[in-house]
C-alpha cells in the first residue's frame, strides 16, 4: 500500500534542505478534524531557522506542492500544511491492502528476531482471583497479542504469587483449623476464610505472626510437612484460575512463580556482595538506594528469608540468560512503582545495562462502590462471578431479540465476556476506577457488544449479498464523506497498532474499533447495500468486508471474540 504520510515528509524534504525526512515523517500529525485533511505539517520548529512565521512557511510549502497522485489538495491552515489525500486512490489502495492480507492486515515484522517477555496477571496461590486481577490480566493478554502481531517473539509469564510468608501464615491456619475436604470441595473460599481467620486470630494472640514466619523459613528448607502442604495450596488454586482463563481466552508459556527462584537466591546473593552492594543494617542486608533519590531495600531479612525484590532481582536475570529478551515487559499496578525503580536500579547497580529494558506498565487501581479491596478482611468480588454474571445477563438480552438464535450459550459467553474486557481496555490503563455492576452490564453505547454486533451486522450483509467480494471495483463510486469516513479510519488501523504498541497501551485499538463501528454505522444507515445497481452494490460491499475484517482483528488484538451472529 502507498504510504501516505512518507509521500507528504519526501514532497516536503523537497523544499526543506536542513531537516531530515526522518525527522519530517516524524512531524507529520493527523488532524483533530477530518475537515482539515488527512496529514498536517507543523512549522513551528521551522520559524528559527527560516526566520520566518510559522504562517508565512506553511503558505510558502504549500504553494510549492501541486494536486497530484497522491493529493488532491494541499493547503495552508495557520502554521500547518494541510495534506488532503486523492480520494480514489486513497480507496483503492485501502481496499487492496485489506483485501490482499486479510487476518493479518496492520501486521509485519517490526519485531523480527526480538524476544519480548510479557509478565501479567501473577496472582497470589490460595487467594481469590478477584476483580482487581483483571487489569494485569487482560491489559497483559492485550500487550502480548499486539507485539506478536507485529512479528515480535513473545513469552507470556504468570508469575505466580506462590511464595512468602503468607503462605507460613495459611500453613499455620490450615494445621489449626483446616479440613482438607472442606479445602479440596471449594479450595478458594476454603483457604480465604483461614486466612481471614488466621488474621483476626493474630489480633489477640500476636505470637501467630511470628509462627507463620517459622515455616515459612521452613519451606524455604526445605521441610517435607511445609513442602507437601504448599504444593498442594498450589495446585487446587491453579485449577480455580484456569477456569478463569479459560473464559478469558488467555493463556501461558510459562508458570514459573516467585518459588521457581528459590534455590536461585544465593547465586544472585553473591553477585550482589561481589557488586560491593550490600550493606548489613540491624542483622538484615539492605541495598542503599538513597543516592539516587530512593529509599533503601531490604533484600535478606535477618532471619535469612528472602523478599519479593530479592526474587524480582533473580528473576531478571534468569529471564535474560534464559531469553535474551529485547524488553522484558511487567504488567504490575502502579501501586508498585517504588518497588520496580528500586529493584532495576540494583540491576543497573550489578553491573547489567540491559536493566534499562526491563519495562514496567503500570495501571489504575479497582476499587469497589463499598472501598477498598481487601483480601484479609473478604471484601472481594470474585472475577468469575463478574464474568459469569454477565454471560447470564447477556442471554437475557439475546433471548429477548433473538429468540431462535443458534448456540445461544456460546453466543451469550463471548459477548457476556467481552463485555468485561472490552470495559477494562475503553480507557486509558493508568486511570484508576470504581467497578459497578451497573457500568460493566450495560449494553449501550460505546460498548464491547455495540462493536461485535457491528461485526455480525456486517457478516448478515455479507451472507445475503452472497457474491464474491475483491477489490476491483470503481473506487470513484466510494468518495463521498460518509465513505471516506470508514476508509480513513481503516487506512489509519495499522499506525494505530504500532502507536498501542509502543505505549503499551491498548485502549488506543479499543477506542480506534469504535470509532471504525461508529463510521461504518453510519455508513449502512445512508447507502443501501444490496441495491439493484451490480457496480455499486459490489463496491459498497467491498466496504462492508474491510470493515468487517478490521474490526475483527482490533477486537482479536484486545482479546475479545467476534461473533458471527448475535
Amino acid at each position: 500500500m502507498i504510504d501516505f504520510k512518507k509521500e507528504a515528509a519526501k514532497m516536503l524534504k523537497q523544499h526543506i534542505a536542513d531537516v531530515q525526512e526522518s525527522e519530517i515523517l516524524s512531524m507529520i500529525e493527523i488532524p483533530p478534524n477530518p475537515n482539515m485533511g488527512n496529514y498536517a505539517f507543523p512549522c513551528f520548529k521551522l520559524a528559527k531557522t527560516f526566520r520566518k512565521a510559522p504562517q508565512v512557511i506553511a503558505e510558502e510549502l504549500a504553494n510549492y506542492i501541486k494536486p497530484n497522485t497522491y493529493f488532491e489538495k494541499v493547503e495552508q491552515a495557520g502554521g500547518y500544511v494541510n495534506f488532503y489525500t486523492h480520494k480514489a486512490t486513497l480507496v483503492h489502495e485501502t481496499l487492496k491492502d485489506v483485501f490482499e492480507k486479510k487476518e493479518k492486515y496492520g501486521s509485519s515484522d517490526l519485531g523480527r528476531d526480538k524476544n519480548v517477555i510479557v509478565e501479567f496477571s501473577s496472582p497470589n496461590i490460595a487467594k481469590p482471583f478477584h476483580i482487581g486481577h483483571i487489569r494485569s490480566t487482560v491489559i497483559g493478554n492485550s500487550i502480548n497479542r499486539i507485539y506478536k502481531f507485529l512479528g515480535f517473539n513473545t513469552i507470556a509469564i504468570n508469575h505466580l504469587g506462590d511464595y512468602g510468608t503468607q503462605f507460613g501464615k495459611l500453613i499455620v491456619a490450615f494445621k489449626r483449623w483446616g479440613n482438607a475436604e472442606e479445602v479440596k470441595k471449594n479450595p478458594i473460599p476454603s483457604l480465604l476464610k483461614l486466612y481471614i481467620q488466621f488474621h483476626e486470630e493474630a489480633e489477640k494472640e500476636p505470637n501467630l505472626e511470628e509462627e507463620g514466619r517459622m515455616w515459612f523459613k521452613k519451606l524455604e528448607e526445605g521441610d517435607e510437612e511445609a513442602l507437601k502442604l504448599w504444593q498442594w495450596i498450589r495446585e487446587v488454586s491453579l485449577e480455580e484460575f484456569n477456569r478463569v482463563y479459560n473464559m478469558l481466552g488467555v493463556s501461558f508459556d510459562s508458570l514459573a512463580g516467585e518459588s521457581f527462584y528459590s534455590d536461585k537466591m544465593p547465586r544472585v546473593l553473591k553477585k550482589m556482595e561481589d557488586s560491593n552492594i550490600l550493606e548489613e543494617s540491624q542483622g538484615a542486608d539492605i541495598v542503599n538506594l538513597e543516592p539516587y533519590g530512593l529509599p533503601p531495600a531490604l533484600i535478606r531479612k535477618k532471619d535469612g528469608s528472602t523478599l519479593y525484590i530479592t526474587r524480582d532481582i533473580a528473576a531478571a536475570i534468569y529471564r535474560k540468560e534464559t531469553y535474551d529478551f529485547y524488553k522484558n515487559i511487567y504488567v504490575v499496578a502502579s501501586q508498585q512503582n517504588l518497588h520496580f525503580e528500586q529493584w532495576i536500579k540494583i540491576i543497573e547497580m550489578m553491573g547489567h545495562d540491559w536493566a534499562q529494558d526491563c519495562i514496567h506498565v503500570p495501571f489504575g487501581l479497582v476499587r469497589l462502590e463499598e472501598g477498598t479491596i481487601a483480601t484479609r478482611k473478604g471484601r472481594v468480588v470474585f472475577l468469575e462471578d463478574v464474568l459469569k454474571k454477565a454471560v447470564e445477563k447477556t442471554k437475557e438480552i439475546i433471548k429477548e431479540k433473538n429468540p431462535s438464535i443458534e448456540n445461544l450459550d456460546q453466543i451469550a459467553e463471548d459477548v457476556g465476556v467481552g463485555a468485561v474486557i472490552f470495559q477494562e481496555l475503553s480507557n486509558n490503563r493508568i486511570k484508576d476506577y470504581t467497578f459497578s455492576w451497573e457500568k460493566v452490564l450495560n449494553f449501550e453505547g460505546e460498548t464491547g457488544p455495540y462493536v461485535q454486533y457491528t461485526y455480525a451486522r456486517a457478516g448478515s450483509v455479507i451472507r445475503k449479498a452472497n457474491v464474491v467480494l475483491d477489490h476491483e471495483i470503481n473506487a470513484s463510486l466510494l468518495t463521498d464523506d460518509v465513505t471516506m469516513e470508514v476508509i480513513k479510519a481503516i487506512q489509519q488501523f495499522p499506525e494505530i497498532i504500532i502507536d498501542a504498541q509502543r505505549k503499551n497501551e491498548p485502549s488506543i485499538i479499543t477506542r480506534h474499533i469504535i470509532d471504525i463501528a461508529q463510521t461504518f454505522n453510519r455508513f449502512y444507515h445512508d447507502h443501501p447495500i444490496l441495491v439493484e445497481d451490480e457496480e455499486l452494490k459490489k463496491a459498497r460491499l467491498a466496504i462492508v468486508y474491510i470493515a468487517k475484517q478490521v474490526i475483527e482483528i482490533g477486537l482479536y488484538l484486545i482479546g475479545v471474540k467476534s461473533p458471527e451472529k448475535m
